[in-house]
């Protein structure tokens, strides 16, 4: 399938796109079909073929949503634009304090809250294993000294 999509090109923290017709599998750094044009979005300046786009739409290839909210901004094609953000959903906890829930009654009447009693995960700390390192060590310092006053006899 194609796909008509943003490469990134630019500096470091400066990014300028371009926009390119390729396979949906490829990645967009490598080799592409055709080159369409280049988006700066600091400036908003869109350089693009009007022409070759529509001919690539003809042909099957699929805008991704930035690209169509682009081609719609510069009346390229016709329609809405998409909403391409991911905004994320308020915490459980701030969508209660900030919306009653549409289950509930709205007017004064509260219902109960059943708190389930929270549950933590008993930790099983193991002993640590004791060694019979320590009389070892003693036992080698022995035979090292007995070792050292054979030597001087």
């Amino acid at each position: 399938m194609l796909v008509i999509r943003l490469s990134r090109v630019g500096k470091k923290k400066y990014a300028i796109f371009r926009v390119i017709v390729s396979e949906k599998t490829k990645d967009t750094v490598g080799n592409y079909l055709e080159l369409l044009g280049n988006y700066n979005p600091h400036t908003n300046e869109a350089v693009l073929k009007a022409d070759r786009i529509k001919h690539w739409i003809s042909k099957g290839a699929q805008p991704s949503g930035s690209v169509h909210n682009l081609l719609v901004e510069q009346k390229i094609i016709e329609g809405e634009k998409i909403k391409v953000a991911n905004i994320k959903k308020k915490k459980k906890s701030d969508e209660d304090e900030s919306q009653p829930k549409a289950d509930q009654p709205a007017s004064g009447g509260k219902e109960e809250k059943k708190e389930e009693p929270k549950v933590t995960p008993e930790v099983k700390m193991e002993e640590p294993k004791k060694t019979t390192e320590e009389p070892k060590k003693e036992e080698l310092k022995e035979e090292k000294e007995e070792n050292k006053k054979e030597n001087k006899k």
